[in-house]
């Protein structure tokens, strides 16, 4: 799929604040046209950066649905919930919350009941990307990494923990994606994302549209660093260059 790569920004702090100027206006114009805006959330502490930097923006809240990408099966309440993080980062903010069941003795069937609450469409998803190629749960070597038939699934252990994932047909829902890339660490992941990789499961994620927004330790070489170019405008659409599965 084609991705279109903003003007990267110069570090983790900027890259929350230009998110959340763009998730907000994709709320304001969702609600606006269809009374609700379907938003689906993964893990790190870059999205909780961005809810941070949201508090700022003005969002609909009232009318947003907030939908989990990934959750680690782990106890309710527990730091390294993706929910919990979540909670903590909108705060009092009156969205409504569609928590992953991970907590039910019966994973699978609990990862049935999830799909049966997701939208037919989102309006935007949020992915990150691991060092290792990875993005939700969806990690190199797992069996989900195989799943057609679901739109949600639960893993095997990852770094000590299984989890509960939305599939790659859950993610083709999106309308619009949003990769928040952010560390050194992601810069080659980054080049194989953009570069069509599919060796890497990042790569093998298909939407309507991508956006990805990165800062400048991630940001490949052949981008613009930020002290030469002005940032994306996320009023008027982003400054993008566009890259293509080979």
């Amino acid at each position: 799929m084609e991705h279109e790569l903003a003007v990267p920004v110069a570090d983790a702090d900027a890259l929350a604040v230009e998110a959340a100027s763009f998730v907000a206006g994709r709320a304001r114009a969702a609600v606006a046209a269809r009374g609700r805006f379907t938003f689906a959330v993964s893990g790190g502490h870059t999205p909780w950066a961005m809810f941070d930097a949201l508090a700022k923006e003005d969002v609909p809240w009232a009318d947003v649905q907030l939908f989990q990408v990934d959750e680690r099966v782990a106890p309710y309440g527990d730091s390294s919930r993706n929910l919990t993080n979540l909670r903590e980062s909108i705060g009092d903010a009156p969205a409504t919350i569609y928590p992953m069941p991970v907590n039910d003795s019966d994973l699978d069937a609990a990862a049935d009941r999830y799909a049966d609450v997701l939208p037919s469409r989102f309006d935007l998803v949020h992915l990150g990307l691991g060092p290792d190629g990875h993005t939700a749960s969806l990690v190199p070597g797992d069996p989900v990494l195989s799943v057609t038939g679901a739109l949600v699934a639960v893993t095997q252990p990852y770094q000590g923990q299984r989890r509960m994932t939305l599939t790659y047909p859950a993610l083709a829902r999106a309308n619009q994606l949003l990769w928040l890339i952010s560390g050194a660490d992601k810069r080659d992941p980054l080049s194989r994302l953009l570069a069509g990789d599919q060796s890497i499961p990042a790569g093998r994620v298909h939407a309507a549209r991508s956006l990805v927004l990165a800062d400048a330790a991630a940001a490949p070489d052949t981008a613009a660093p930020p002290d030469t170019a002005s940032s994306p405008n996320t009023a008027a659409g982003p400054d993008t260059s566009k890259a293509h599965d080979r």
